[in-house]
């Protein structure tokens, strides 16, 4: 083979690996295919919006056509200012946050039912029970003023009821970034004193239509239960007191059911008129 004919055999055989070459890459180059914004993100490291996981509650944002109520304060219950379909209770829970408060705020917005949650200012005594509160709160429900160290307001001086109320005002807000918009005194004893105190922190006075977790009767969830809705007491717009107690943990969901199983809605706190 002469000198002219080797380097055509060798030009020949280097476009013919070229070719090849190019047909493979072609071959092994991934298909584009429209990629989601997050998929974008992912590919370039850029960092991924985040999901929201606890969501604030706005217990504002109630609806023109849903009735209204005030607290009427001959008999503590709430009456309404518009035209309910059906009759109505409020659920409140006092003692808040010692052993089962948080416990029972999950329950009850499992249930998509609405309270509010009085609080005793010794119980906020770790960062531990302060997230409760917080948490409480962020699954919205209203909390409530019950006295700094749940004394009896009538056997205090007036500085010391001040002291009682709006240190306890000024330390729940420290907490979840409001003050509370409604009192309830330590046995349902007020004085002209405290009343005045509440008026001046724009709180509404709240006490309670029944009650009775606190006696020794009702200290089975069954027998709890039982009275809360076959009460002769219960009626329309009745204010419910219950306590942050086991048994009344236990209690809650039946008397939720009875209560809405004898034709009761559950009023929202955040429709009550308030200063």
């Amino acid at each position: 083979m002469n000198k002219l004919a080797a380097i055509l055999l060798f030009i020949i055989f280097a476009t013919t690996a070229c070719q090849t070459n190019d047909e493979q890459t072609s071959t092994d180059k991934p298909v584009e295919t429209a990629l989601s914004p997050t998929e974008k993100l992912i590919q370039n490291n850029e960092p991924q919006p985040a999901v929201a996981t606890n969501v604030e509650v706005d217990q504002n944002s109630v609806p023109e056509n849903v009735p209204h109520y005030k607290v009427n304060e001959s008999n503590w219950s709430l009456e309404t200012t518009g035209n309910p379909t059906q009759p109505a209770v409020l659920m409140t829970i006092d003692d808040a946050p010692d052993q089962y408060a948080l416990e029972m705020a999950r329950k009850l917005a499992r249930l998509n039912v609405k309270a509010i949650f009085f609080v005793n200012g010794h119980f906020l005594n770790t960062p531990e029970k302060e997230e409760q509160l917080r948490e409480i709160h962020r699954l919205g429900f209203q909390i409530g003023n019950h006295t700094n160290t749940h004394r009896k307001l009538n056997e205090l001086s007036e500085q010391e009821q001040y002291e009682e109320i709006v240190s306890l005002n000024n330390k729940i807000e420290g907490v979840i970034g409001e003050r509370p918009k409604f009192f309830r005194a330590p046995f349902g004893g007020n004085t002209d004193y405290s009343k005045k105190i509440v008026d001046e922190q724009n709180m509404v006075l709240m006490n309670w239509s029944y009650g009775f977790d606190w006696e020794a009767d009702y200290r089975t969830a069954d027998s709890l239960a039982d009275v809360m809705v076959n009460t002769p007491l219960l009626a329309d717009g009745a204010n419910l007191l219950m306590h942050d107690r086991q048994w009344t943990n236990e209690a809650l969901e039946n008397i939720v059911t009875g209560l809405q199983q004898k034709g009761y809605s559950i009023i929202d706190p955040a429709t009550i008129e308030t200063q």
